[in-house]
């Protein structure tokens, strides 16, 4: 009964509209090299303040999972993926497209995507009510302990150093403690400016790190193309030969890609990879892999879809973002005055229904979307960057602007904007900086009200089993990169 009436909140026209939108946009991210779906989400977020709650994560969404299915376009005919998470469809489907089959490619990466990201709603669907139960019964300690788990998780398993990912994670929490104190409401930080008796918000955090930033790397990079596949568009539909081929790796992807998606810093990049390697491992022709085989089109862009409808159980039902555009849209629902969390579905259950049910729309939209519409990618493809770049940033500053009329938040824009482009030079991975960020408030807040049950007695986040073991959890992943280095150790001492 709630997925019918969450359809037919998603079959109201606003949304349905906003659905479509966000997917289409979410395609043509996802085609354009050097954008991705966080700078998108992060430059379009002001735009969905004027949008009501259901309209505004909707189109959010669909521009997080369009983006997935449009990464595979360039992927196959240019040999760039649009986003990370298509890095791995390079190695069968540019091999295809060289052969004459770009067609079969692009369409087995499109079935793929949409059985795989309906897999992923009915597994959220199914999950999101029992574990709700659970979480409801957590307090204070949990909460912080398991904030605590989901930012150690994604500092050891975020790309690079575990060093700069804590250095990014601490300046983030620094970042969010900035304004009043929730509990005293005495102003900190804000080093007598007035702007920041408020905090920092968000909007031109993630729009400088992610839009303007990802703007100025890729003005350094210079105008670089690659050759577009002069390839037939025909035979879109796979065969019966190569859906017997493929259907297996978009089954395992489907799996793979949803469980690790639950996971905090797992998501769509690392599902495509693990999805790749387990394919390679129980493929009949493992030798094939990476010369143009269509299941090593299938099993990444399965994985990455479904990776999406995973990372977005933590979120609507423990209020624990996954990775930085989880971040972004939890932002955004906050934003709106909906805070995700085990009370949501209790609370908001239109916007939790009506949002799932979208899903199943978007997927179906996309679909219908791509394969006729390849043609026309490929020609936006040929827009030299250097009229993209300008439009997307006056798009960014607009969107600053729009948010509260601020000339100071615009000025934050271009300031993050710089942060942004240090960042990536020197190879840091901004996703923690986010993640701490969003999460801090709900850290402090948990923790403090925590000692204030206790009268200030630490014992009470190990005296709690949930607590104890969310905390022993974080231990656990914090070592583990030191486990093979005192195993070496210990076999050298051994050794002598």
């Amino acid at each position: 009964m709630e997925l019918l009436r969450g359809f037919e909140i998603a079959f109201q026209l606003g949304n349905l509209f906003a659905c479509f939108i966000g997917v289409l946009v979410g395609t043509l991210v996802g085609v354009l090299p050097g954008i991705g779906p966080t700078a998108a989400i992060a430059i379009l977020l002001p735009f969905s303040f004027s949008l009501t709650p259901v309209a505004g994560i909707v189109m959010l969404a669909g521009i997080y999972y369009g983006a997935m299915y449009g990464g595979s376009t360039t992927s196959i005919l240019v040999n760039i993926p649009g986003e990370a998470a298509s890095v791995v469809t390079c190695l069968d489907g540019y091999q295809m497209a060289k052969q004459g089959r770009a067609g079969p490619a692009l369409g087995i990466a499109a079935f793929g995507s949409l059985i795989a990201g309906t897999f992923s709603v009915v597994g959220l669907m199914l999950i999101a009510v029992p574990l709700a139960k659970v979480a409801i019964r957590f307090g204070p300690p949990e909460y912080s302990s398991l904030v605590c788990l989901g930012l150690i998780i994604l500092v050891t398993l975020t790309g690079g150093s575990i060093a700069k990912g804590m250095m990014l994670g601490l300046l983030g929490l620094i970042l969010s403690f900035i304004g009043l104190d929730t509990i005293s409401g005495v102003p900190r930080f804000n080093f007598g400016i007035m702007q920041f008796m408020d905090g920092i918000s968000i909007v031109p955090l993630i729009m400088g790190i992610f839009g303007v930033g990802e703007v100025l790397v890729n003005i350094e990079k210079g105008d670089q193309r690659a050759t577009i596949m002069e390839t037939s568009f025909k035979g879109l539909l796979p065969s019966f030969k190569d859906w017997k081929e493929s259907i297996l790796a978009i089954l395992q992807g489907s799996v793979v890609g949803f469980l690790l998606g639950v996971l905090p810093g797992g998501g769509a990049i690392i599902s495509s990879f693990v999805s790749y390697w387990i394919q390679r491992k129980i493929s009949r022709h493992p030798e094939k892999l990476g010369t143009g085989a269509i299941e090593g089109v299938a099993a990444p862009e399965s994985a990455n879809n479904a990776a999406i409808g995973g990372s977005f159980i933590p979120l609507m039902i423990l209020g624990i973002p996954t990775n930085a555009v989880i971040a972004i849209l939890m932002g955004a629902l906050i934003i709106h005055g909906v805070k995700p969390g085990p009370d949501l579905l209790e609370k908001y259950p239109d916007i939790f229904w009506g949002f799932v049910a979208s899903m199943y729309i978007g997927n179906g939209m996309l679909l219908i979307l791509n394969l006729p519409l390849i043609p026309v990618w490929v020609q936006i493809l040929k827009v030299p960057y250097r009229i993209l770049f300008p439009l997307i940033l006056l798009f960014t500053i607009i969107g600053s602007y729009s948010v509260n009329n601020s000339l100071f938040d615009v000025c934050l824009t271009i300031f993050f904007g710089a942060v942004g482009y240090l960042l990536r030079k020197f190879n840091f991975e901004a996703a923690p900086l986010i993640m701490a960020f969003v999460l801090g408030p709900i850290l402090e807040e948990s923790f403090r009200q925590s000692l204030i049950i206790s009268r200030g007695s630490f014992a009470i986040f190990v005296s709690r089993p949930v607590s104890l073991a969310f905390l022993l959890l974080g231990v656990i992943f914090l070592l583990a990169p030191c486990i093979p280095f005192l195993y070496g150790a210990f076999r050298r001492g051994k050794g002598h």
